[in-house]
């Protein structure tokens, strides 16, 4: 049995930084949707303001989400073809 050591490492290597980069998207993705705008005092509380995130967070939680649904679909790309 012939083990090639540098595809081995390379494939460890490749795998272990787009793991770490979807677990990094992902919590961003989490991080923005959790944010919340502090409401100002004695101001009353509107839809926009109810507790929901800030309107850039949210989109760029739906980003990061996008970005990650769209690494593991090319994952499962590659798997398939």
């Amino acid at each position: 049995m012939n083990i090639d050591w540098a595809a081995l490492g390379s494939v460890f290597g490749v795998s272990l930084a787009v793991t770490v980069a979807l677990v990094g998207l992902f919590t961003l993705g989490i991080v923005g949707l959790s944010k919340r705008e502090a409401a100002p005092s004695g101001a009353a509380s509107t839809a926009s303001t109810a507790g929901g995130p800030p309107v850039a967070a949210r989109t760029g939680a739906y980003a990061c989400f996008a970005l990650c649904a769209a690494a593991v679909a090319y994952g499962i790309y590659l798997i398939v073809a």
